[in-house]
C-alpha cells in the first residue's frame, strides 16, 4: 500500500507555492479513468462472469493493460509486474492523454533496465477492483448505472484469478517472472502458491504473507474515513459536480496511509519542525511543514482515484492470508516451485521485515538463504525509490 506513481517516488520534500496553486480548482467526484477519456498506453482484455470468494458472481470484467518489449514466438519471456494499492498499469512512459503521471517504475522496467524489454515482454494490468480502466466500482454495470456499493467483494485471490484469465487471452501458459511490491507483492505471493506451475521465477517486494490484525486496523481507519464523509452518499456520489464528491474523506484517508509508507527518520530529517510560511502555527494560524505536505499529497490524490475503489481494494488487502484454508502459513508456502527472491525494508512500519522473513523462510525456492533486507530511511516506499539496489537483485533473480 504504497505511493506507486513517478511524481511520488520520490524523497519528500516541503510544498511551495506553486505546489499548491495546483490543487485550487475544485476536485472531480471521481479520479478514476472513464470510457470516453483518452485511452493512452492502455489495451483491453474482456472476460465473462468471475466467480468471487464472497459468492457473489462478477458478470463480466475488464482488465486494463500496458505491455513493453516483444513476446518471443516460443512466448516464454513474458514478465507479470503487478501494483501497489493505488498504483495503476503504467509502469514506464512519460505523463500525457489517459496518464495523469509518469511511470512509476521507469528506472526499473525498460530498455537495459533491470527487467529488460530488450529481453523481456512486460505486461502490467491495473487490478480487478481498481479505477484506471480495469472494472471496479466506478465502472457501469449492466443497469446503465455506476457499481458503486454494489460491487462485490474481492479477495487477493480473485484478483489473482482475473490476472490468471489475462494470461490466458494472451496466450502465456508459464510467466517468465512474477514481480509485485507491496499489495502488488500479495499478488506474486498468491501467483507462487495458487499456480505453481505458471511462473519460473517469483519477485515478493516489501509485502507479507498475512495482513495482520495491527494493519487491518490502520486499514479500517482509512475506510471509515471516507464512509463518514457525508458527499459519500453511502458511495453513490457518481452524478455529484466538482467540489461535491467524498473527496475529504478520500484525501484523510490518504493522509493516514502516507504517514504508515515512510519512515520517522525521513519526515524527520525532511522536515524537523519548520514551519510552511512566515505565520507561527504556534497559536497564529500557521501550519508545520509536514502539515501541508500532508494536505497537498492527499488532495492530489482525489484527483486520480475513486473513493469506491480504495474501499474495494483496502478491503482485499484485508483478505491476505496465504495460509487461509491451506492448512497454515508455512504450508501454503511449501508450494511454491518458482525461484524465488523476498526482499523486506529495515524502516518499514507498514509491512515489517519479519514477514519477509517467514516468507524466505516456509519458500524452499528462494535464491538467497534468508530475506533480502534493504537499509533505507525511506520505509515502505524504499522499494520504489532505491531503484539501484533493487534492480540489482532483480537483475540476479531473471539471471538465474
Amino acid at each position: 500500500m504504497d505511493w506507486q506513481t513517478s511524481e511520488d517516488t520520490v524523497p519528500s520534500a516541503p510544498i511551495t507555492e506553486a505546489d499548491a496553486r495546483l490543487l485550487r480548482a475544485r476536485p472531480p467526484a471521481t479520479g478514476a479513468w472513464r470510457d470516453g477519456d483518452p485511452v493512452g498506453h492502455r489495451h483491453f482484455a474482456t472476460f465473462g462472469a468471475l466467480p468471487t470468494e464472497s459468492g457473489r458472481d462478477l458478470p463480466a470484467f475488464r482488465l486494463a493493460y500496458e505491455t513493453w518489449g516483444e513476446l518471443s514466438p516460443a512466448r516464454d519471456n513474458a514478465i507479470l509486474v503487478l501494483h501497489a494499492l493505488t498504483g495503476d498499469s503504467h509502469v514506464r512512459g512519460d505523463a500525457g492523454p489517459g496518464h495523469a503521471t509518469a511511470g512509476w517504475w521507469d528506472d526499473i522496467v525498460g530498455p537495459g533496465a533491470p527487467i529488460d524489454t530488450d529481453r523481456w515482454f512486460v505486461v502490467a494490468p491495473n487490478m480487478l477492483g481498481g479505477c484506471q480502466g480495469s472494472t471496479g466500482p466506478s465502472s457501469i454495470a449492466a443497469d446503465g448505472s455506476e457499481w458503486g456499493r454494489r460491487f462485490p467483494h474481492l479477495t487477493i485471490r480473485d484478483q489473482v484469478s482475473a490476472q490468471a484469465q489475462l494470461a490466458d487471452a494472451l496466450g502465456i501458459d508459464v510467466w517468465a517472472a512474477v514481480v509485485g511490491g507491496s499489495m502488488g507483492g500479495m499478488h506474486a505471493l498468491e501467483w507462487g502458491v495458487t499456480l505453481p506451475d505458471r511462473l519460473e521465477r517469483l519477485a515478493v517486494l516489501a509485502a507479507p504473507p498475512v495482513n495482520t490484525a495491527d494493519q487491518i486496523a490502520l486499514n479500517s481507519v482509512q475506510i471509515e474515513a471516507i464512509r463518514m464523509d457525508p458527499r459519500f452518499q453511502d458511495g453513490n456520489y457518481y452524478d455529484a459536480g466538482d467540489g461535491d464528491g467524498p473527496h475529504r474523506g478520500l484525501a484523510l484517508a490518504r493522509r493516514m496511509a502516507l504517514l504508515n509508507y515512510r519512515s520517522p527518520t525521513e519526515l524527520n530529517l525532511r522536515f524537523q519542525r519548520t514551519w510552511q510560511s512566515g505565520k507561527s502555527p504556534i497559536g497564529h494560524g500557521g501550519r508545520f511543514a509536514v502539515e501541508s505536505y500532508l494536505d497537498f499529497h492527499g488532495n492530489k490524490f482525489t484527483r486520480r482515484f475513486d473513493a469506491n475503489s480504495y474501499i474495494t481494494l483496502v478491503e482485499a488487502m484485508n483478505s491476505h492470508d496465504v495460509g487461509r484454508d491451506r492448512g497454515g502459513v508455512e504450508d501454503a508456502l511449501g508450494r511454491v516451485t518458482a525461484r524465488t527472491l523476498v526482499l523486506g525494508i529495515d524502516s518499514d512500519r507498514l509491512f515489517p521485515v519479519e514477514g519477509q522473513h517467514r516468507i524466505a523462510r516456509g519458500i524452499r525456492s528462494t535464491i538467497d538463504e534468508e530475506a533480502v533486507v534493504i537499509s533505507s530511511d525511506f520505509g515502505h516506499d524504499a522499494f520504489l525509490i532505491e531503484t539501484a539496489v533493487v534492480g540489482a537483485h532483480l537483475r540476479r533473480l531473471l539471471s538465474s
